[in-house]
C-alpha cells in the first residue's frame, strides 16, 4: 500500500497533469504510479533517498515542462522498472498494453550508452536515435531522465560527474535544441558546465547575482514606456526581462574574447502577445518598440516568416535602450512562446485532433531517419562532428532558381546546397552561380542568396570538397563516394598485379612480398594495389626482382649508392619546402597536390599535373615515362586529356628555386674557393649548403643553391665545367 507521503505526491503529479495535458486517463497514471512504487520501494538512490523519487521526478518534469500525453507520463513512471527490478517487458505489456511497453522498452535499450569515444559509443548513440524512429516519446522521457540526473549529480563520484556532464553537452543538449526544448536545453547546459568548468561557472554566477538589482531596475525602466504604449493600443501582453544563462554568457565571452565586465547583452526583453494573437500583431508590436527605442537594422531577425528547423518562431531585434545600452527584444505570440519553450511537445496543445498531431510527429520521425542515413557510416569522431553540426548550428535560408527555399547551416557552400537538392546534383556539381554571378565551390552562402548549380555528367566528387563542406549530408555522400571509388581502384590494382605476376611467371613468398612493399614504401597491400589502380605505380616499369633483392653492405655499411639515394631524397624534400606552391594553367590554386615518386620533380622542373581520383593532383616531370604514357593515351581519350594540367612554379624575379649540383674532380689548393667564387659571381647566386668528400687526391661533392630558373642553372653548370681540375659537373637527378 502507498503511504500518506506518496499519496500526497501522487495528488501533486495528477494536479499538474490536469493542468497541462489535453486528454487525460487518470486511471492509467494511477496504476503506473502504484506499480512503479511497489517495484522500487526497497531500492535506494546514491543520495540515500528512495529510488522511486527518481521516476516520480522524471514524470513530474515531463508533466510540467514537456507535457505531452498520459501515455508518456505512465511510461516515465515505469521507465526504470525493467532495468532495476525483477519485472520484465512482458509484465509491463500485460498490465499497461503495447504502447506503454514499447516506450519503456525503448528507454531501457538506451539506458547505458558507452562512455568512451570508440565504435561502441557510436553504436550507443545510434541506438538512441533509432529508438526515436519507433516513438518520439522515448527521447522526451530520456530528456526528463537526464535532467533529473543532472539536478542530482552532486551525489555521484567526480569521475562520473565529469563523464555525465560531457555526454550531456555532446549529445543531449544538441538534441534538446533540435526538438525545440529551450528551457531544458539551457538548464542541461548550465548544469553540465557547472561540473566541467566549476570555477568559471561560479565566477559568472556571482557576477550575475551581484548585478541582479541593477539589472532588474534597468529592465523595469526599459519596459515601462513599452507597456504604456501597448496598453493604449489594447494589446494584452506579458513583458519581462530574461537573464541569459551562464553557459551562453561563457560562450559569448570566449567568442568575443572579452571579460564579463565588458559583456553588455546579458539579458533579453521578451514580449509575449496574448491578444490579438497573430503573426501580424508581432510586426505591429515591433513597430511600436522601434518608435520608442532606435533599432539596429542589421540585428533584426525574422524567424516568423522563416522558422528554424525546430519550429521556433519569433521576431528578434536589438535596440538602443536607456543610457545607450544595447538591448535584445524578442516578440512572439503565446503559441510561438510555448513552442519555443517546449518545442515538439507544445505542438500537441495546438493541434485540433490526434490525427493532425500524428502527422506532424511523422515529419519528425522522417527527419530522424534521414539523419541516421546521412551519418550512418561515420566513425566515432566523424559521428560526433556530424551529430553536433546537424543539430546545433545557426541556419541560413537560400533559394533555388525556381524560388524553392532550402535551409542550411551557417557557413554552407554551393556543394552543400547541391547535395541538399539531390545527391546526383552534388556528385555532378562543377560550378555555381550565386545571385547570377559565378563563384567558387567553397564560397560561403548567405541568407537570401539564390543559388544555381552547374553540373556535368563527367564530373565526380573531389576529395578537396571534404575540407569545406559543412553539412553531414554532403560530407557523408562525398566520403561514401570516395571510399567506393578507392575500393574499386584497389580491386583494379589487385587484378593488374596478379596479371603482372602471371605474365612474368613470378611467384613471391610472403617474405619477398613483404620486402617488396617495404622497398616501395607501401604501408600495406591495399595501399599498393590502390597506387597501381591510380597509375602511380606503373607495373610496366616495376622491376620486381630488383625491388626484392637483398641490400648489400660494403665494409659493414650500407651500399654507398643507397646513401646517395637518401641524400638525394633529402635534397628533394628541401627543394619542395622552398617553393610557395604551384600555378595551375597560369593561376594560383590551393587544390590538394603531391609529387609523383616515379620521377621526383622539384620546383623549377618542367612539369605536368595529372588529376587523380582521390589523391588530388600528381605532379610529374614532363620527361617522366609514366606521364608521357598518359599523354600518349590522352590523344584518343578526351576524359584523360581533361585530367592533364599545365603546371608552372610561381616566380617573383628573385632567386626562387633550390637546385643541386654534383661535382667530381681532382683535389688541389683553392679548388673550393674557385668553385664558390664562380657560383656567387654568377647573377648573385646564393649557396645554401656544401658537402665535399676527399679520397686519394679526388673529391666528390654536392652543392645546393638558389637559382632563378632552369636556364640559369644550365648556364651556371657550363661555367663550372670550365674550372681546371673538374671532371664532372651535373644537376642532381
Amino acid at each position: 500500500m502507498i503511504n500518506a507521503k506518496y499519496k500526497k505526491k501522487y495528488e501533486d503529479l495528477i494536479a499538474v497533469c490536469r493542468k497541462n495535458i489535453k486528454q487525460l486517463n487518470e486511471n492509467l497514471i494511477y496504476r503506473a504510479y502504484e506499480f512503479s512504487w511497489e517495484a522500487h520501494k526497497t531500492n535506494i538512490r546514491a543520495s540515500g533517498e528512495p529510488y522511486f523519487d527518481h521516476p516520480y521526478s522524471v514524470a513530474m518534469i515531463l508533466a510540467s515542462e514537456i507535457s505531452l500525453d498520459d501515455i508518456s507520463i505512465a511510461a516515465a513512471l515505469l521507465h526504470d522498472v525493467v532495468e532495476d527490478t525483477e519485472y520484465e517487458i512482458k509484465d509491463i505489456k500485460a498490465e499497461f498494453g503495447d504502447k506503454v511497453a514499447e516506450i519503456v522498452d525503448g528507454v531501457t535499450k538506451i539506458k547505458d550508452i558507452p562512455h568512451n569515444i570508440e565504435k561502441s559509443t557510436v553504436d550507443g548513440y545510434r541506438k538512441l536515435l533509432l529508438s526515436m524512429v519507433d516513438d518520439i516519446r522515448v527521447i522526451l522521457i530520456k530528456f526528463a531522465d537526464r535532467l533529473h540526473n543532472m539536478r542530482t549529480l552532486e551525489y555521484l563520484s567526480p569521475e562520473k560527474q565529469i563523464r555525465m556532464a560531457k555526454e550531456t553537452l555532446d549529445i543531449y543538449t544538441p538534441l534538446a535544441h533540435r526538438f525545440g526544448l529551450a528551457n531544458i536545453r539551457w538548464e542541461l547546459e548550465d548544469l553540465a558546465f557547472k561540473y566541467t568548468n566549476r570555477k568559471i561557472y561560479e565566477e559568472i554566477a556571482r557576477n550575475l547575482n551581484f548585478k541582479r538589482g541593477l539589472r532588474e531596475k534597468y529592465i523595469g525602466e526599459f519596459i515601462k514606456p513599452v507597456m504604456e504604449r501597448l496598453n493604449e493600443e489594447n494589446f494584452k501582453v506579458e513583458v519581462y526581462g530574461r537573464a541569459k544563462h551562464i553557459y551562453s554568457i561563457y560562450n559569448k565571452m570566449v567568442k568575443r574574447n572579452v571579460p564579463f565586465d565588458e559583456m553588455f547583452d546579458l539579458f533579453a526583453i521578451r514580449i509575449i502577445i496574448d491578444e490579438p494573437s497573430s503573426s501580424s500583431a508581432c510586426y505591429t508590436v515591433y513597430s511600436i518598440v522601434s518608435e520608442i527605442y532606435n533599432p539596429i537594422p542589421e540585428r533584426f531577425k525574422d524567424y516568423i516568416v522563416r522558422p528554424k528547423k525546430n519550429g521556433y518562431q519569433s521576431l528578434h531585434t536589438v535596440v538602443i535602450g536607456i543610457g545607450g545600452k544595447m538591448v535584445e527584444v524578442q516578440i512572439r505570440t503565446r503559441e510561438m512562446h510555448d513552442i519555443a519553450e517546449k518545442g515538439v511537445a507544445a505542438h500537441w496543445k495546438y493541434k485540433e485532433n490526434i490525427q493532425e498531431f500524428a502527422k506532424e510527429m511523422e515529419e519528425w520521425v522522417k527527419w530522424v531517419r534521414e539523419f541516421i542515413d546521412q551519418i550512418g557510416d561515420d566513425e566515432s569522431s566523424q559521428f560526433l562532428e556530424s551529430f553536433k553540426l546537424n543539430l546545433f548550428q545557426d541556419e541560413i535560408y537560400v533559394f533555388t532558381p525556381k524560388g524553392d527555399l532550402k535551409v542550411l547551416p551557417k557557413g554552407a557552400t554551393p556543394v552543400d546546397f547541391a547535395f541538399e537538392v539531390h545527391s546526383e546534383v552534388g556528385y555532378k556539381c562543377i560550378g555555381a552561380k550565386v545571385n547570377g554571378k559565378i563563384v567558387t565551390l567553397d564560397t560561403p552562402l548567405s541568407s537570401g542568396d539564390q543559388v544555381e548549380i552547374i553540373t556535368s555528367k563527367n564530373q565526380k566528387p573531389n576529395k578537396d570538397w571534404e575540407l569545406f563542406v559543412v553539412t553531414s549530408k554532403a560530407k557523408s555522400h562525398i566520403r561514401r563516394w570516395l571510399n567506393e571509388e578507392k575500393r574499386l581502384l584497389v580491386v583494379l590494382g589487385r587484378e593488374l598485379w596478379e596479371k603482372k605476376l602471371k605474365k612474368s611467371k613470378i611467384k613471391l613468398s610472403d617474405d619477398e612480398y613483404a620486402k617488396l612493399l617495404h622497398n616501395l614504401k607501401m604501408e600495406n597491400s591495399s595501399k599498393f594495389f590502390y597506387t597501381i589502380g591510380t597509375g602511380e605505380v606503373d607495373l610496366e616499369l616495376l622491376d620486381i626482382k630488383e625491388k626484392i633483392a637483398t641490400q648489400k653492405l660494403v665494409d659493414g655499411k650500407l651500399d654507398p649508392a643507397k646513401m646517395d639515394e637518401q641524400k638525394f631524397l633529402n635534397y628533394v624534400e628541401e627543394a619542395r619546402k622552398s617553393s610557395p606552391g604551384i600555378l595551375i594553367e597560369g593561376r594560383a590554386d590551393d587544390l590538394l597536390y603531391n609529387y609523383a615518386k616515379c620521377c621526383n620533380p622539384i620546383p623549377g622542373d618542367d612539369v605536368y599535373g595529372f588529376v587523380t581520383l582521390g589523391e588530388g593532383i600528381k605532379i610529374h616531370r614532363k620527361s617522366c615515362k609514366n606521364i608521357l604514357n598518359i599523354v600518349e593515351r590522352a590523344i584518343t581519350d578526351t576524359e584523360l586529356k581533361n585530367r592533364i594540367l599545365e603546371i608552372t612554379w610561381p616566380g617573383n624575379g628573385q632567386s626562387d628555386f633550390l637546385a643541386g649540383i654534383t661535382i667530381i674532380g681532382k683535389d688541389r689548393n683553392n679548388i673550393l674557393h674557385d668553385i664558390a667564387h664562380s657560383i656567387t659571381t654568377f647573377n648573385n647566386t646564393i649557396i645554401k649548403s656544401v658537402n665535399f668528400d676527399t679520397k686519394d687526391a679526388l673529391f666528390n661533392g654536392t652543392i645546393v643553391l638558389y637559382v632563378r630558373n632552369l636556364e640559369n642553372l644550365n648556364r651556371l653548370i657550363e661555367r663550372l665545367r670550365k674550372i681546371n681540375g673538374l671532371t664532372k659537373v651535373q644537376r642532381i637527378e
